[in-house]
């Protein structure tokens, strides 16, 4: 599903991409088996989301393979990337939902990217806004929602294209307990449905309550798996 070789990261190239500045991440090596849920864990600052840039294919590596959903990223041609990304679904904290467009639109949106029939784009949506609990507030603007609320957007939008992998970007790190545990049981059901899914956190209190393998980050090296 997903494999890291001797991975390296650097950031400050051309156009942003991956450069000459300083390793944010070293010598990342671990494989994902389809179907599993990990934790990704370390301080601010330990490439955790780095990590998550390359699995959702943001940027390559600039050292060692990087393999996703059995595709290596050394030798795929860019033209194929678009597809694979929409068999990646990704959750980040900040929601970056478009402000403009209702929720349902919001939610439609990968799917209307990907060229779907508009009869099954309100089917799909209006499935999925069912089962995060929102499908009330379709027609309501992100600003209208709380919190809670939009990153339960955020997950529907991401899980709409029934993705196999699922990445999380401190998907809980702006809620409240009762929020972040409605937003872990929707990562876990999803999990449950077969959807390789890696959640990044610096909530130790949630990794204890939800036991689960984990990928260990400090000073962008994998200190452990497992």
């Amino acid at each position: 599903m997903v494999r890291f070789a001797e991975v390296g990261l650097r950031y400050g190239g051309p156009g942003d991409g991956p450069g000459a500045g300083p390793e944010v991440l070293r010598g990342v090596s671990f494989t994902l088996t389809p179907g599993s849920f990990h934790w990704l864990l370390g301080p601010s600052g330990a490439g955790k989301s780095s990590l998550l840039r390359l699995m959702h294919l943001a940027v390559r590596p600039s050292r060692g393979e990087v393999e996703v959903l059995g595709t290596r990223l050394s030798t795929a041609r860019r033209a194929a990337l678009p597809a694979l990304r929409r068999r990646i679904g990704v959750v980040y904290q900040d929601f970056r939902l478009l402000p403009h467009l209702s929720i349902f639109d919001n939610v439609a949106q990968p799917l209307r990217v990907a060229g779907r029939a508009e009869r099954q784009v309100r089917a799909d949506v209006t499935e999925i806004l069912r089962w995060v609990g929102l499908v009330g507030k379709a027609d309501a603007a992100p600003a209208a929602l709380s919190g809670g609320e939009q990153q339960r957007v955020a997950i529907a939008r991401a899980v709409v294209i029934r993705p196999a992998l699922l990445v999380a970007d401190e998907p809980t790190g702006n809620l409240d307990v009762a929020q972040a545990r409605r937003v872990m049981s929707l990562l876990q059901q999803m999990h449950r449905l077969g959807t390789t899914v890696v959640v990044a956190t610096h909530a130790e209190t949630l990794v204890a309550e939800y036991p689960a393998p984990a990928l260990r980050l400090a000073e962008g090296r994998l200190v452990s798996h497992g």
